[in-house]
């Protein structure tokens, strides 16, 4: 059974930092492509970062320099950096795990930046 479970979400104030986790098990996690996405109240999923299983990263233009992807493949987690954190960033974050056909979304976790 796959499972991709993220935690660190939560509240914080404009300008500040916060450090998504998410823990996979299920998928041999070294050959998936690892991702963040999110998703703000009325709006459509999208992309805030992927890195690939040679570590190779890529964000959304907007984010850069803000947001940091690693991951970890001997713990099977990939980690979000979050920097200077704005009140647009406010939406639930997603994990999801690529691999050839195979597409897999954690339940996510919210994060709420004040102003």
């Amino acid at each position: 059974q796959v499972q991709l479970v993220e935690s660190g979400g939560g509240l914080v104030q404009a300008g500040g930092s916060l450090r998504l986790s998410c823990a996979a098990s299920g998928i041999t996690f070294s050959l998936y492509v690892m991702g963040w996405y999110r998703q703000a109240p009325g709006k459509q999923r999208e992309l805030v970062a992927t890195i690939t299983n040679g570590a190779t990263t890529r964000y959304a233009d907007s984010l850069k320099g803000r947001f940091t992807i690693s991951r970890d493949n001997a713990k099977s987690t990939v980690t979000l950096q979050m920097n200077s954190l704005k009140p647009e960033d406010t939406a639930v974050y997603y994990c999801n795990a690529k691999y050839s056909t195979l597409n897999y979304w954690g339940k996510g976790t919210l994060v709420t930046v004040s102003s």
